[in-house]
């Protein structure tokens, strides 16, 4: 962890206010690896960990000088380095969710006979959900495909939650009745 501070020193490190520099580097190197196990402790991959503290340093150094109580430097860097490691886990879920819907939507291999009953069902299954309301057609692209929460769509669409739940539930229905 000493060679990250140390490579973050010589890369970010500026002449104009020398003092504030310091004492960055010096809150820093206290509480390095304090950053990485915080960010570890959420996300339980070092490298992740790694991108998140990195992540945690640079805003850390971009707002030092607005830290009315410096003293205060390494409860605020662990904060941060908190919040951005849940922001990093949430994103990650987000990709996951996106990768494995188009994974199980696009057939990565397969015989050519598979290929093209797997090409016609997407096709059958899209001019389905093109047919739906457009209200229905994008709760339903949001949530279900694109793997947003209710409460995202909700905030996305501005309509509650409740709108959202009975939308996406007649959107389902009425996709069962056509794909019959």
């Amino acid at each position: 962890m000493n060679e990250l501070v140390a490579r973050w020193s010589a890369e970010h490190a500026v002449t104009r206010d020398d003092e504030l520099v310091r004492e960055f580097e010096l809150g820093l190197s206290e509480c390095s690896s304090l950053v990485v196990r915080v960010a570890y402790s959420v996300l339980r991959n070092r490298s992740d960990a790694e991108d998140v503290a990195q992540e945690a340093f640079v805003r850390a150094y971009r707002s030092m000088r607005g830290l009315r109580d410096r003293t205060k430097f390494r409860a605020w860097l662990v904060r941060t380095t908190w919040r951005l490691a849940l922001d990093w886990r949430r994103a990650a879920k987000r990709r996951d969710v996106r990768e494995d819907a188009v994974a199980r939507v696009s057939p990565q291999f397969g015989d050519a006979e598979t290929d093209a009953v797997e090409s016609q069902r997407q096709a059958h299954l899209w001019a389905a959900i093109e047919e739906l309301p457009e209200k229905l057609r994008l709760v339903l692209v949001l949530s279900a495909i694109q793997g947003h929460t209710i409460r995202d769509v909700a905030e996305l669409v501005g309509v509650p939650d409740g709108t959202v739940k009975s939308r996406l539930f007649e959107a389902r229905r009425r996709l069962q009745e056509r794909l019959r």
